[in-house]
């Protein structure tokens, strides 16, 4: 009896500087590869533009993305090689999804406030003046 694919959560942060047509095909490429593996995309939840919590290659913000799949062990590879040399990805992790892991939420995480930079010249007034 064959064992069942695990199941891996894709979270693939896009530039929002690379066209809409990019970003799609980019989604639509993994999707292909999934499937060519014989595997099976389970969730898509596109959770929008947002912005990261520290500058990646000098972006501030990202296109979010979280693609849910089962699919051999083999794919992983083959896919974190392919994400890495893609024009348009930011950043992306592969986790795979231990038994007993809780579903993804029905709704995106909160967008959680980056710290503003200091003030140029500003100095703290934590400490009285002496």
């Amino acid at each position: 009896m064959a064992a069942q694919a695990p199941l891996y959560d894709l979270v693939l942060l896009l530039s929002t500087s690379a066209p809409e047509e990019q970003r799609t095909k980019i989604l639509s490429d993994v999707e292909a590869k999934i499937s060519a593996a014989q595997g099976e995309v389970e969730r898509r939840d596109d959770w929008g533009q947002r912005p990261t919590a520290y500058r990646i290659r000098h972006q501030p913000d990202a296109d979010y993305h979280l693609l849910q799949f089962k699919a051999p062990p083999t794919l992983i590879e083959t896919l974190s090689h392919d994400l890495r040399i893609t024009d348009g990805v930011v950043r992306f992790r592969v986790i795979k999804n231990l038994p007993g892991t809780p579903a993804a939420p029905d709704s995106a995480p909160p967008v959680v406030a980056t710290a503003a930079p200091p003030a140029s010249g500003a100095e703290s007034t934590d400490e009285p003046e002496r």
